[in-house]
């Protein structure tokens, strides 16, 4: 489902722009708005059903059935019966109906919200994320599109009811005893003057709840990602104090709206006690004085409370709309942030590899520049290092390379193409990326293995592990390639890890490989092992290792070095020795050598 949003779409009200994504489901709607109608139609018939009962036996053969030519009692009776009977179904046969058709709706919608949102955060560049919690975004994602769904199975439905309600009943008093129909008709106004007054008064008080929902759940995902840190430190009383904290702003949030709507019911009440006593008494008196049958004025008195009992509902329901509302501004927001990094429209068929940066300078939202003024050339099919202290830009270069950031100045180019002119899928399909920071995600090693190759068949899911130096401690598993990782990997050693992420990118079998520190979480033994069949992996490809331990990039075709995001060096292992600089230092340090 794609979403078609105006110019500003901030100004228009989140009902509004909810129907529009409705307009997808328009069949479906129409659907269940018109047994929700003839459901309450039917579900307010049985009060006339009684009054023409209470007509017959009062008035027998000059009841009003009787002007139909069913003269016996008996048969006007059986006659009340039958229809009683056909009314029934017809309400439990368009109740099932309704009930259906808002829930699909609603699961229907709620779904296709959530992929949608889920879509365009995916789209985002990563400063939106480094600002902003992962807690807050699957609250928006769970709880917020959760709420409309609420508010759809029931208020959608209730409104729509309410509202046939009152016309249905209205026209019914007016024809049947328009002298006293203003009686009854007299509440409706300043029900409905109340419940937009109240549902002005909640909506901000709502917006508070989600804002402190989001920062609870925003503080319970940190924590449980965090939890190793938690014990370590032995900050448990610490933590559960901060989400005392958070947990007591989101009840007493929730406290202040529970004020105002709870007090809507018992006000209403009395409104509409006003109405049902003028009925009782005024429509009494007529009947004594004989200008109203006494089975007419039962159906009054029934409708009446059929009328106006039913409008104490409001409350809940405005409840309901306000919740939802107030979350779906949120998702909404979410959808109206902007693509920073719009993807080009060239398609990539072949790739050789061959990177120029031109001029690079690069800077984080509101902080020093990182990347200034970088040009360097990485040609087809050789291995490049680029090396440094932290903080030097090594690991921001990568960004820039995958496009997961947008440069300030100057243009990278990818086979003479300018990056941001190539169909963004198609540039991040040709780079392989096995970082420092490795991710799993909770299933097997096998479905780690082959991630973002699907198709890939064991065989080569296997390779990929022997190059990467994995397959023999995969086989030592409980069950070997089938066995569950665990969140991000957490059964298995950093080590472990590392050598999945490395066969992961090597069956991808990218034209340009990036390695950065893939090596820094394995043991000497293994590193050495991997660095081998490294050899094999980079040959005719173009790579990009990024490193702190040098050994492992010592027989790379060109070596940069940078500082404070400029090249300050570069050359082979053997010249920059010879330089005797900034690289030189480096490898005596980590050599021993003085």
């Amino acid at each position: 489902m794609v979403y078609n949003l105006k110019s500003d779409p901030a100004s228009e009200h989140p009902l509004q722009r909810l129907l529009k994504q409705a307009k997808h489901y328009k069949t479906m709607v129409w659907q269940a708005t018109v047994c929700s109608v003839l459901n309450k139609i039917f579900d307010l018939a049985p009060p006339a059903l009684i009054g023409s009962a209470v007509d017959v036996v009062v008035n027998r053969q000059n009841s009003f059935i009787a002007r139909f030519g069913i003269l016996p009692v008996f048969n006007q009776l059986l006659f009340l019966s039958f229809l009683s009977l056909i009314i029934w179904t017809l309400e439990s046969i368009f109740e099932y109906a309704y009930e259906r058709l808002w829930r699909d709706l609603a699961q229907n919608m709620q779904h296709d919200l959530r992929l949608d949102a889920y879509s365009h955060i995916q789209a985002l560049q990563l400063a939106y994320f480094e600002e902003r919690s992962t807690g807050g975004l699957l609250s928006i994602l769970n709880d917020d599109i959760n709420q409309l769904e609420r508010f759809l199975d029931v208020g959608a439905n209730e409104i729509l009811q309410v509202l046939t309600t009152v016309v249905v009943i209205s026209g019914a008093f007016f024809i049947l005893t328009p002298g006293t129909a203003w009686m009854a008709m007299l509440p409706i106004p300043f029900i409905l003057w109340g419940s937009i007054a109240f549902q002005k008064r909640l909506a901000p008080r709502y917006a508070i709840v989600r804002e402190k929902v989001s920062l609870l759940n925003s503080r319970l995902a940190n924590n449980l990602s965090g939890i190793t840190t938690i014990k370590s430190f032995t900050t448990e009383a610490y933590e559960l104090e901060r989400l005392r904290i958070e947990s007591e702003a989101y009840r007493q949030s929730n406290h202040q709206a529970i004020i105002l709507s709870a007090a809507f019911v018992p006000l209403i009440r009395i409104i509409i006690l006003l109405g049902f006593t003028a009925i009782l008494l005024f429509g009494g008196m007529e009947v004594v004085n004989n200008r109203l049958d006494v089975g007419t004025y039962s159906v009054l008195v029934f409708l009446t409370q059929r009328l106006l009992w039913p409008l104490t509902r409001l409350g809940q329901t405005l409840d309901l709309y306000q919740r939802a509302m107030a979350s779906t501004q949120r998702v909404m927001d979410l959808l109206d942030t902007p693509l920073t990094i719009p993807s080009g429209d060239i398609p990539l068929t072949s790739v050789k590899g061959d990177i120029f940066l031109e001029g690079v300078t690069f800077r984080y939202s509101n902080q020093v520049t990182v990347i200034e003024q970088l040009s360097l050339h990485i040609p087809a099919g050789k291995t490049i290092a680029i090396v440094g202290s932290t903080g030097s830009g090594k690991s921001t270069l990568v960004k820039l390379l995958l496009r997961f950031y947008e440069i300030n100045q100057g243009r990278i180019t990818l086979d003479g193409l300018d990056i941001r002119k190539i169909y963004l899928g198609d540039l991040r399909r040709a780079i392989g990326l096995v970082s420092q920071d490795v991710f799993l995600f909770h299933g097997t090693v096998l479905d780690n293995i082959s991630y973002g190759t699907p198709d890939a068949q064991m065989q080569e899911i296997i390779s990929a592990a022997k190059v990467a130096q994995a397959h023999d401690f995969i086989l030592e598993l409980p069950e070997q390639y089938n066995t569950v990782v665990g969140e991000r990997g957490q059964k298995l050693s950093g080590g472990q890890r590392q050598r999945i992420a490395i066969a992961r990118a090597v069956l991808k079998n990218p034209p340009i490989l990036i390695l950065d520190e893939a090596t820094s979480a394995v043991d000497n033994e293994t590193e050495a092992a991997i660095a081998k069949s490294l050899e094999a992996i980079t040959a005719n490809r173009t790579t990009i290792a990024i490193a702190h331990r040098l050994s492992t990039i010592r027989h790379a075709d060109c070596i940069y070095v940078m500082e404070r995001g400029s090249l300050v060096e570069k050359g082979t292992h053997e010249e920059l020795l010879e330089e005797n600089g900034i690289y030189a230092h480096l490898w005596r340090v980590q050599t021993g050598l003085r």
